[in-house]
């Protein structure tokens, strides 16, 4: 889309949101089985050592209508390895929240769904996108996505296992000659999911190249289609979020790495919708806040050991492209005491807020 042309539509988007407002005209809320997400939900996708729930909480707090958790191992779970089933954890200002898993064997995700409803989320999600070698090549993520009646079967036994609603992530396809996901969203959607999202990728390229959001219009678009459709893949800005909610037509967006370090983007995004405006970038106090919030989540849930050891890889994030910070970073990752981490982080909300 040309730039005049974008901004063209932008303002025609923003305006048409405000005398929506102004008249007060009831605008449907999209829903999941029976519950009511928002009119144009912005979702937090499930991003294994990401969304955990320290960064749950902040994404949340920033406006994510619906977040979902790391994604379980089904074998994990129902073999009781600690490290599943604390990922089963979650907290009531969370909700609505979905708890997602993923494993190559049928029988082990019905038992898997069955030990996930027990802790209560609002949604059990199913992933059939993972493209990482690991998962993908043993069957399990997008690797399922090469044998698509096995992926509905699978799909069918959850469903009639759970009694919470079922929705599913998955990609285009395998490749560039099986994207099939027209067809496959129609067949998950007659076994019983209730949403589905899209990433507008193959599992062939990864995170390569470019997201085609097309066939994930296509999906919306079938006239046998009655769930709600999310897109995925690529959206890191506000500008961009209204351009391909316009142009696609999907029922939400979710965000993936573009909340990465930038949890605020939430609020950036449905700022943009509302009124067309632009939000200035965080200043440091915030951005000190947020990471001193993030900081005191991980230790509290995860203990002081392992939150300052995994808070690490944060940092460098929140303070991304800030003028002269190479040696504050560096002592935050260095650091091993609590009180220090603490220290530090109070330090930096005197800085100057610089962009390199």
């Amino acid at each position: 889309m040309r730039f005049e042309s974008w901004c063209n539509f932008a303002k025609s988007e923003s305006a048409s949101s405000l005398k929506r407002m102004k008249l007060n005209i009831a605008v449907p809320l999209v829903r999941i089985g029976d519950i009511e997400i928002a009119e144009f939900p912005f979702l937090l996708a499930p991003m294994e050592d990401v969304s955990d729930p320290p960064f749950r909480a902040l994404c949340k707090k920033y406006g994510a209508d619906l977040m979902y958790t790391e994604f379980i191992s089904s074998e994990g779970l129902i073999r009781d390895a600690v490290k599943s089933r604390a990922k089963l954890d979650i907290f009531e200002y969370e909700r609505p929240i979905g708890i997602q898993i993923f494993g190559s064997e049928i029988d082990s995700m019905r038992q898997a769904a069955a030990i996930t409803e027990e802790a209560k989320p609002d949604i059990v999600d199913i992933n059939y996108g993972c493209p990482v070698k690991k998962v993908a090549c043993r069957g399990a993520g997008a690797g399922i996505l090469q044998d698509i009646p096995k992926m509905v079967s699978m799909t069918k036994e959850i469903v009639d296992t759970c009694t919470l609603p079922v929705t599913v992530k998955t990609r285009l396809g395998w490749d560039e000659q099986s994207k099939h996901i027209v067809d496959v969203a129609e067949r998950l959607q007659d076994v019983g999911i209730k949403a589905i999202s899209i990433h507008g990728r193959t599992r062939a390229q990864m995170y390569k190249g470019q997201a085609d959001w097309s066939l994930i219009a296509a999906v919306k678009n079938n006239p046998r289609m009655h769930i709600p459709v999310f897109g995925n893949g690529d959206i890191d800005s506000p500008q961009k979020a209204m351009e391909y909610r316009s142009r696609y037509g999907v029922d939400g967006i979710m965000i993936g790495r573009a909340s990465i370090g930038t949890p605020w983007v939430f609020r950036e995004m449905k700022h943009y919708m509302a009124t067309g405006e632009i939000l200035p970038p965080p200043g440091m106090i915030e951005r000190v806040d947020v990471a001193r919030e993030h900081f005191e989540k991980s230790i509290e849930w995860k203990g002081d050991r392992l939150g300052v050891v995994e808070m690490r890889r944060h940092y460098a994030n929140y303070f991304k492209g800030l003028r002269d910070f190479k040696q504050h970073r560096l002592e935050l990752v260095t650091m091993d005491e609590v009180e220090a981490i603490r220290t530090k982080l109070t330090e930096l909300e005197s800085l100057p807020f610089e962009l390199a």
